[in-house]
């Protein structure tokens, strides 16, 4: 089989399909994900596993075979003929290989093509600082980041560097100088290539995801130092993040990091991606902005206060996870049940809609 053109044909389905993932696993049919829901393609053959390692290998070059071979599983981003890009994960799995592949649009959409809040222009206009962008896996958070650093690249005469794994949108260059650099191409690792940056003179610092402590420490640092920085966690909500931020250093070390945590970070935006009513899906946000009561909290250790503090602080911007989903419920741009699958709090969520 010439795996090289059943795999165009693949892609090529994903693309007019507008899914956002393509799944290839023996014995099983390739399958889409569309609007959150997978479904196979009945047309297609079951893969055999002479299939996906022929579609693995089509993938990749032998630099990256041999790395696949090595260690197991290899991330990395695939150029679809110059029409869109893919981030593809392959592994084993039961002895067998399989493939994720995640569509990255072409285009970098804006805050408002996004249905993303206004308060996040906000964002791109800070010289200093960490903002921090979460929620769960396959939530647009990769597609957030690039929206704000796509706005300081049309807005402002800055030098950017970011660190990603692997590399997913793609920037070109306007009024900023963007450095992407690869993890596994282009550096050993996100700390290494984040204590790196401070030689390198960057203004606007994006760090694809904060996995360890050195990572976040080293991206806490570079808020502190003069820099803005971005960068993404998986956690749920405001609170959580600064919990989850906290607690991944030793006892001894977490007052230290709660009062840097406090002087430095600008603000949580934490989002859900929610199935429309008409099709397609639009973010359900919180948003946290850094105020003096909320600093305060952080550094003693009181982050259990957040919540009340972004639900009674809507005149400055601040947007509550429910407020948010019960905007869109009485938009009638979701269902109240997709809704309420995505609440912290479904009592209050139902007393908001009514």
């Amino acid at each position: 089989m010439d795996y090289y053109s059943y795999l165009y044909d693949l892609l090529t389905i994903a693309l007019q399909q507008r899914a956002s993932d393509l799944h290839i696993s023996v014995d099983q049919q390739p399958t889409l994900r569309i609007n959150g829901r997978l479904v196979p393609l009945i047309k297609g053959n079951v893969i055999t596993s002479e299939d996906a390692r022929g579609l693995a290998f089509a993938l990749m070059n032998e630099n990256q075979q041999k790395r696949f071979l090595d260690d197991k599983e290899i991330d990395f981003s695939y150029n679809f003929e110059n029409r869109s890009r893919f981030r593809v994960n392959v592994f084993f799995q039961r002895g067998e290989v399989s493939v994720a592949l995640r569509l990255i649009p072409a285009k970098i959409l804006s805050i408002e093509e996004l249905f993303l809040p206004a308060i996040l222009h906000e964002f791109t206009k800070a010289t200093q600082g960490f903002v921090i962008i979460t929620g769960p896996s396959s939530h647009g958070k990769s597609t957030t980041l690039a929206a704000l650093i796509d706005e300081i690249n049309h807005t402002r005469n800055d030098h950017v560097i970011t660190i990603e794994d692997p590399i997913e949108y793609v920037f070109i260059d306007d009024k900023c100088i963007i450095d992407q650099r690869e993890v596994g191409q282009d550096t050993m690792s996100f700390s290494r290539a984040l204590r790196s940056t401070f030689r390198q003179d960057p203004d606007v610092i994006m760090v694809g995801e904060m996995r360890d402590p050195d990572t976040i420490a080293t991206a806490i640092t570079a808020a502190e130092t003069g820099h803005l920085v971005f960068a993404t966690l998986h956690t749920n909500s405001a609170s959580q993040t600064v919990h989850r931020i906290v607690d991944s250093f030793p006892p001894e070390q977490q007052g230290q990091v709660r009062a840097q945590l406090s002087g430095s970070l600008l603000g949580i935006i934490s989002q859900r991606l929610i199935l429309r009513i008409k099709g397609g899906l639009i973010p359900a946000c919180e948003v946290m902005l850094t105020t003096p009561a909320v600093s305060n909290l952080i550094r003693e250790n009181k982050v259990h206060e957040l919540n009340l503090v972004i639900e009674t602080s809507a005149e400055m911007g601040m947007i509550s996870l429910n407020r948010s989903l019960a905007t869109l419920v009485k938009l009638k741009e979701i269902s109240l049940a997709n809704a309420l699958m995505y609440s912290l709090n479904p009592v209050e969520l139902k007393r908001l809609v009514r």
